[in-house]
């Protein structure tokens, strides 16, 4: 299999003819905003890491504790802003509507910056920080409080020595639809739950007409996030992947710009000289 190309000019003549291109985003994107992602070495809140407690076993288990650290995660997000990634794939899209093309957004971060960034066409894969779902009713709701209940107030320090708050369950975030009072969870997909089968559709659906495909920041090993970019490939269509390094599947795709995705985005989706404005 050839080497992918990085020729930023020939990449742009595909870019140019695109008619429907998609946006496959995940936390590399997030990461140049300053966004923690709870991996690796040093991706602690306390002593877990993000799939030590997103997990339906851990809220189940202790429902407090993984409040406390999705509540620490909401607080960071208010001092993050989207970065010039974000900021262009929300131009791009926007310039581009205003030609009769279209583009789409699949993101799997769930911290809403490429909304923050002006984005409109996004689907959020594995759900919003700043969502809430009923254990009770199943309500979706958006939910952009802070702190989202009382009892967290000045809680989810993430210092190891932080001492955990045990709060009772009665003063976790509550459904406030009437007569229900059923307790509140992130609405985010955690390890173990599968994902929204009708966004998974709509995005499959995406991917089956799009003539262009953009994979920025992530590291195509979660699945099924990770087929999506190489199924496009394999019907015959341009992938471009945008990353700091070289993944599993980049030896499937035809470009591969290496580097911070603010660096080598804006280029890629900045106004095409055959563009009519």
């Amino acid at each position: 299999m050839a080497r992918p190309s990085s020729n930023l000019t020939e990449f742009r003549e595909h870019f140019a003819k695109a008619k429907h291109i998609a946006i496959i985003t995940g936390a590399g994107v997030s990461a140049e905003s300053g966004v923690p992602t709870f991996r690796g070495q040093g991706g602690y809140w306390r002593k877990w890491q993000a799939q030590d407690l997103a997990t339906p076993e851990a809220f189940s288990r202790d429902p407090s504790l993984v409040w406390e650290f999705y509540h620490y995660r909401r607080e960071v997000m208010r001092s993050k802003m989207p970065n010039p990634a974000h900021l262009a794939i929300a131009e791009c899209e926007s310039r581009l509507s205003k030609q009769g093309r279209s583009v789409v957004i699949i993101t799997q971060n769930i911290d809403e910056l490429h909304h923050t960034a002006g984005s409109k066409h996004v689907y959020e894969i594995h759900g919003s920080l700043f969502k809430t779902r009923c254990m009770s009713c199943g309500e979706v709701k958006a939910n952009h409080k802070s702190p989202i209940c009382p009892a967290l107030e000045g809680k989810g320090e993430p210092d190891p020595s932080a001492k955990d708050a045990r709060i009772p369950v009665e003063h976790l975030p509550r459904c406030d639809r009437s007569g229900c009072n059923g307790l509140l969870r992130p609405h985010v997909v955690w390890f173990g739950e599968t994902l929204d089968s009708d966004i998974l559709t709509a995005v499959e659906q995406e991917l089956e007409i799009c003539d262009l495909c953009l994979i920025v920041g992530t590291s195509s090993v979660v699945y099924p996030a990770a087929m999506f970019a190489p199924q496009v490939a394999g019907r015959g269509v341009p992938v471009a992947e945008f990353n700091m390094e070289y993944t599993p599947a980049t030896k499937r795709f035809k470009y591969h710009f290496e580097g911070p995705c603010g660096v080598t985005l804006p280029p890629a989706l900045e106004c095409h000289e055959s563009e009519v404005i």
